[in-house]
């Protein structure tokens, strides 16, 4: 399946963005989806993800900030980013995985191209 992102931007902080990412080539319904971002200098890391029979988790630190939403209908993942802190800023990714739900990157096959958030103090 082949994934692409839109929505990145800047944003001041306490602000909000939405991210979506598109799939083609094949239907989601059956794929967990998650959404990782790296920053410069540091590792990929899990934000967050949807299995697919719809169960959310999250990272610690973006918990009441962030919500993952998925439209099997549409073949499309969203993330929702509210109350966006500096240390938000990444590159955010979306990645899929036929099955069950992991936070490892390595787990996944399927990779979007990144999109970037950037949040200003």
């Amino acid at each position: 399946v082949q994934l692409v992102e839109s929505g990145g931007g800047l944003v001041q902080a306490g602000g909000s963005l939405s991210l979506s990412c598109a799939a083609s080539g094949r239907t989601l319904s059956r794929y967990s989806l998650a959404w990782f971002r790296q920053a410069p200098g540091k590792e990929r890391e899990f934000v967050g993800g949807i299995s697919w029979i719809g169960a959310t988790t999250y990272k610690d630190s973006v918990k009441g900030r962030f919500t993952i939403s998925r439209d099997n209908a549409k073949n499309t993942l969203s993330l929702q980013m509210n109350n966006l802190k500096p240390e938000d800023t990444a590159v955010y990714y979306c990645a899929g995985h036929q099955g069950n739900l992991y936070s490892s990157a390595s787990l996944y096959r399927s990779w979007g191209q990144g999109t970037q958030v950037t949040v200003s103090s």
